[in-house]
This record gives C-alpha cells, sequence and structure tokens, in this order.
C-alpha cells in the first residue's frame, strides 16, 4: 500500500519535479517508509512506500526496467502475485525483487491490457512505455485503490488523494454543479468521473486507460459481471449455494493474508467482521490482533458494539484491543478526519475509522475489514421493497436519496443548483441498463458499482491510509462477487438480509452476533448535533468565507440551526452536519 503521482506533459515540455515532489510530500502518511521521484522526458513519476511486501530496496518505486523500457508507480496489492511470477518465469522473464510491483512491469510486457483481467487485489497503477511514449492507467474493479486526475498548465498530474494534486497548484477548484447534486441528493455519493471538484477528476473502477503520446487517450472497462442467473444455476439447492459461498469466503480471507508482515482485523463485532476473524482461526491462524472502537452514547442510543466483539475475541482467542473515545477526544479528531477525505464524505464511520486506524498502526500495518457485504449480499433496508417494483427507479430513489432535485431546488442558492435533475439521471443510466435480472439486482449492481465505491471503499481506503495503514476486504474479492451476483435474490434478502451469508456465517461463528439488530459503528454525537458540535458547525456556516461561497439558502441554514435533531435523511443521517461537513471539508482542502 503506497501513495503515487505524477505529471506528464504531451507538449514537449517538461514535468515539473516541485508539483510531484509537492503532491509527493502530501502522500507521505500513506507511505511512510520510503520515498522516490524520478523524471524522464515528458513523464515524472512520484512514489511514497509502506513496506507490505519485499522489506527489501529492491521493491522500491518508482520501478524502472531499463531492458523492458518501462516505468511504474503502484498502489495496492496483487495477492496472486506469487503464481503470476511463476508463469512469467516459465516464459522466460527473469526477476529483481520479490514483490508484486515488478510482476505487474512484466505481466504488462508479456499480456498488455490483459495483465489487469488476470489481477486478484487491489490496485493503482500508472505505466510509461519509453518506445512507444504510451502512458497506462488503471484501477481495480471496485476502485478499493483511488487515481485522480487533472490538467494543470497543459500537463496531466495524477495522485493517490484529490488534496494532493491541489496542492501541487494550478488546478480549477470550483464546485462541479453536478457533483454538489450528487452529494446533496445521492447521500454524498459523487460516481466517477466527477468530483465536487470541476478541475479534478478520478478514473472510474475497472478501467484501464491508455493515452497515446499526442494526449489522447481511450478507456477500457475490464470486469463487468451480471447480476443474472446462468444455465443451470435454476437446479441450485440452498445448500449448493452455502457450499459454494463457504469456500469462496475461505479463499477470500486467505489470499488477503499475503505479507511479509503481521495481518490483523478490524472486528466490530457484527458478522462481516466476526465471519473473517471465524475463517483466519479455521484456517490456522494464531496470535491474530483484533481491534474495535466504542464512542460516548447520546440521546439515548448506545456508542459502542464492544458485547459482540468481546465475544468473538474470547472464541477465537484473539489479541483484542479496545479504543474507547471519549467525546473530547471525538471533537480534537475531527479536524484530522476531515482533511484526511479525498472528497466530503458524511457518514459518521469516518471518525472512527480514523481514530480506530491511529491505534491499528501503533502495532500493525495490515488488517482485513468487513467492507461490502451488505452491498453483495442484500443487507441494507431499501432491498426488500424493491422486491415488486414496477419502477425500480422511483422506488430505489423513494429509499435512498436524501432529498428530491425539487426539495434540494428549497435549500440551494440559485447559482449552485443544476439545471437538471443529475442524481435522478445518473440512476437511471445506471439501474436500467442491461445484465441484472430483477429490481433488487438492479439495486445490488448500482450499489456494488457505484455506491460502495465512493462511500464505504473511499472511507475504508482515506482513514486507514491517514495512519500508513492497509486495509484488504475479503468481500469485495471479484471471484466471490461473481458468485454473489448470481445467487437469486430471495436467497439474500431471507432472515431480515444477507440470509444466504447468514446461513454460511452459522457453520463458522456464534449464533449471537448474528441474531441481533444491525449494527454498524455508532458515533451518535454527530447524529444528534448539540453542545460543542453544534457550536463548531454554526461557526463554519457563519464564517466569511462561507458566506462569500454562499452555497446555501440562509433560511435552509437556520432551519437546521435552530432544531437540527429534527432534520434526518431518510438514511438516518443530519442534514445539519451533511451541509457542515461540505464547508468544512472545502475550507480545510483551502478551496
Amino acid at each position: 500500500m503506497c501513495g503515487i503521482c505524477g505529471e506528464v506533459r504531451f507538449d514537449g515540455g517538461s514535468p515539473s519535479v516541485s508539483a510531484i515532489s509537492i503532491m509527493a510530500d502530501v502522500l507521505a502518511p500513506r507511505g511512510p517508509d520510503a520515498s522516490g521521484v524520478v523524471v524522464r522526458g515528458p513523464v515524472g513519476l512520484g512514489h511514497r512506500r509502506l513496506r507490505i511486501l519485499d522489506l527489501s530496496d529492491r521493491s522500491q518505486q518508482p520501478m524502472i526496467d531499463a531492458d523492458l523500457g518501462l516505468s511504474l508507480v503502484f498502489n495496492g496489492c496483487i495477492y496472486n502475485f506469487r503464481e503470476l511470477r511463476a508463469e512469467l518465469e516459465e516464459k522466460g522473464y527473469r526477476f529483481f525483487s520479490d514483490g508484486d510491483t515488478e510482476v505487474i512491469l512484466k505481466a504488462w510486457h508479456a499480456w498488455g491490457e490483459d495483465c489487469v483481467s488476470r489481477f486478484h487485489g487491489m490496485f493503482a497503477f500508472v505505466l510509461h512505455e519509453r518506445d512507444s511514449g504510451r502512458l497506462v492507467m488503471a484501477r481495480d474493479r471496485f476502485g478499493i485503490k483511488p487515481l485522480y486526475l487533472a490538467e494543470a498548465g497543459g500537463a496531466l498530474r495524477f495522485a493517490s488523494s484529490l488534496p494532493a494534486i491541489v496542492k501541487a497548484g494550478g488546478v480549477d477548484t470550483s464546485i462541479d454543479v453536478e457533483a454538489l447534486h450528487n452529494y446533496m441528493t445521492f447521500h454524498a455519493v459523487v460516481p466517477p468521473p466527477r468530483t465536487i471538484l470541476s478541475g479534478v477528476r478520478k478514473l472510474p473502477p475497472a478501467t484501464i486507460r491508455v493515452y497515446r503520446r499526442d494526449g489522447g487517450f481511450e478507456d477500457r472497462r475490464y470486469w463487468d459481471p451480471p447480476y443474472s442467473r446462468r444455465a443451470g444455476d435454476g437446479a441450485m439447492t440452498r445448500r449448493d449455494w452455502q457450499e459454494q459461498l463457504l469456500e469462496a469466503l475461505r479463499t477470500a480471507v486467505k489470499r488477503r493474508m499475503i505479507a511479509d508482515v503481521p495481518v490483523g482485523v478490524l472486528l466490530s463485532g457484527g458478522v462481516d467482521s466476526s465471519l473473517i476473524v471465524g475463517l483466519l482461526a479455521e484456517a490456522g491462524q494464531r496470535g491474530l490482533m483484533s481491534f474495535s472502537v466504542g464512542f460516548e452514547e447520546a440521546n439515548g442510543e448506545k456508542g459502542d458494539e464492544f458485547v459482540y466483539s468481546d465475544l468473538i475475541a474470547r472464541e477465537f482467542g484473539t489479541d483484542h484491543h479496545k479504543i474507547f473515545v471519549p467525546s473530547a477526544n471525538l471533537m480534537e479528531a475531527l479536524p484530522g478526519t476531515i482533511a484526511a477525505m479525498s472528497e466530503p464524505m458524511v457518514s459518521y464511520d469516518n471518525v472512527g475509522f480514523y481514530l480506530l486506524s491511529r491505534e491499528v498502526s501503533r502495532h500493525i500495518k495490515v488488517v482485513q475489514s468487513g467492507q461490502g457485504a451488505d452491498e453483495v449480499f442484500g443487507g441494507y433496508h431499501w432491498y426488500p421493497p424493491l422486491v415488486d417494483s414496477n419502477d425500480v427507479v422511483s422506488d430505489y430513489g423513494r429509499v435512498f436519496r436524501d432529498r428530491s432535485h425539487e426539495v434540494l431546488r428549497t435549500q440551494l442558492a440559485d447559482e449552485w443548483i443544476a439545471g437538471h435533475d443529475a442524481s435522478g439521471a445518473l440512476l437511471r443510466d445506471h439501474l436500467l441498463r442491461a445484465g441484472a435480472d430483477t429490481p433488487v439486482d438492479q439495486a445490488l449492481r448500482l450499489d456494488s458499482n457505484v455506491m460502495l465505491v465512493d462511500d464505504p471503499v473511499k472511507r475504508v481506503d482515506n482513514m486507514t491510509m491517514a495512519w500508513g495503514l492497509e486495509a484488504r476486504v475479503p468481500f469485495l474479492d471479484h471471484e466471490l462477487v461473481e458468485l454473489a451476483a448470481r445467487i437469486p435474490p430471495e436467497e439474500k434478502l431471507r432472515d431480515g438480509g444477507k440470509g444466504i451469508l447468514k446461513d454460511v456465517a452459522r457453520k463458522v461463528v456464534p449464533s449471537a452476533v448474528i441474531d441481533r439488530k444491525k449494527g454498524y459503528f455508532p458515533v451518535p454525537q454527530l447524529k444528534y448535533i448539540a453542545g460543542p458540535y453544534l457550536d463548531m458547525i454554526r461557526d463554519t456556516l457563519h464564517s466569511q468565507k462561507a458566506r462569500e461561497r454562499g452555497l446555501f439558502r440562509d433560511a435552509y441554514l437556520d432551519r437546521l440551526l435552530d432544531r437540527p435533531s429534527e432534520h434526518i435523511t431518510p438514511l438516518h443521517g443530519s442534514e445539519l452536519w451533511q451541509v457542515g461537513l461540505l464547508e468544512m471539508w472545502l475550507q480545510a482542502q483551502g478551496v
């Protein structure tokens, strides 16, 4: 896990070493162990390294293979790199390092664009071909690893975080009104290629982009699994699905143990993280470190789930660490949490992951985490109402969207209102495209391919990497997801959601963590905003910068500030936190 950045000129000019160095400095928390910058001709590459595989200097980046004429910067982990290396050695390739970075170089030379389909893992990489002048960018299937892009002074810049690009200067930082529409109505999810800033874009997941020497480029989406039943799936029994799923889960968890340093688990005590711990114990893992976080309660809402994480820790004998965060510590951590966001994210989980990651990074460098199970296996409350839907776009929007286009027009100032229902168009485009059998399949595909990428997955990456911690997500193993996409929706929606996953979990973990109300990282102080939290947001929204920006109508802000607990979105989020977080993020980035 690392941070990558660079600048490419297509006009015959030279890349700015200063800009690359500035971006690399911003990315230092992602890779605190080593750094490097290489400039050759029109291409400059920067890298910050977190040593996980091949701890020697042989795997330093930027990595250059002079014999092949290839240069590379890479962020992520290729879990099957050893198998690929053996295959490449049979083809005659010779290696000078023992990690996964060099395998990408050789794999590109051997298989070209097809190499990405062979990779099991999470990755964002940029590769330059010396002889052809082509520049290649690729991102993993779920966008677990980020890759932001911007045009600046006639050059193309890229980085693992948006703040790194902004810090280097020369970028249009005006607000993209369609992205603002997404943020306010699609639960802060801004799908690629947009970001909240007009001048910064992001490469979509499961995409490989090849730039020609003249700056023109082509994109290819290399993975798009059907959410439909194959011939013969109708004959599968519930037990058949369970057996296939359990084996796929074992493989996904085992793959993510590959490292030259210890690997731990973020243990919330829910089904997903508990199942990871159980499968690791089943595979013979000993001395496993697990970590949980909890907060003070507010409005009678409990702020921790230690009773369940403790149960799992005892059951499987993990070296368990509990982190309790007093309210005062939460306030202190909010500025760092917001600054660590590549894009504004409203989930209360952010500060939980930020503080948990700070503690975990004092012990280990790699953890497995349970993100993705709800989107892949139907764990959210908005799926069951779609079973008999005759209008999936409207029905999904009714349960997921924070507000309609019409309501948004009464809240945003006139100059910031998109000319059309941008989020409604986005939902139609994604939900109604071919390749999904039922309305539930359509919603699961949307959530797995769009919402998941720019909410839970981005949240985990940003908050863990703020402390140089690598998070791996076995529920997003692409072969596991391909299997899950075939499983009939009714098998997922059973038992209050994630039915088929719960069936499998009962074979591995105690039923007490399964037969309970769905949990999450509860941070009630940020849902029921009062006291110093209310003062902080009021000061932000009344600041000169916020007034000059003028995103929101004064009457709307007055209503939120007067009675913040009465303005809760359909997904149980605070409207005041949503608007306040956006302004705090913009100010944190100097926008």
